[in-house]
């Protein structure tokens, strides 16, 4: 069962794959603002674990983010997500992304539980 305070970090070092030239938002080889926003994501379902019901999955719905700080390539970064608050079906988390101690980025993100076979073809 999800519940507020549940939580989850994941850690990505930056890449020439992940930087704003490889993502198209930006021309500088540092990490890219989409890229903090799907590590983002993916510290939200890891925070939702094994909770979920067999043929459930979560969808991102909201996102508010704020990108603070630049991050070079070869550095690490860690991104903790915690649930804030559960209303029915969404779930609202919120999170920041840090490299060594320094934030930098932080926001909060809304999932939406949904059966898995409604996005199935």
């Amino acid at each position: 069962m999800i519940k507020s305070g549940d939580a989850a970090e994941v850690t990505l070092v930056v890449g020439d794959h992940d930087t704003a030239i490889a993502h198209g938002s930006g021309d500088v080889p540092v990490l890219a603002t989409p890229r903090v926003l799907a590590l983002a994501e993916q510290a939200a379902v890891a925070a939702l674990g094994e909770d979920l019901d067999q043929g459930q999955t979560s969808v991102g719905v909201h996102v508010e983010l704020h990108h603070v700080k630049a991050t070079h390539l070869g550095r690490a970064v860690t991104a903790h997500a915690e649930v804030t608050a559960i209303e029915g079906r969404t779930i609202t988390f919120e999170f920041r992304v840090v490299e060594d101690d320094e934030v930098v980025a932080h926001g909060n993100h809304r999932r939406v539980v949904v059966d898995r076979d409604r996005f199935l073809p």
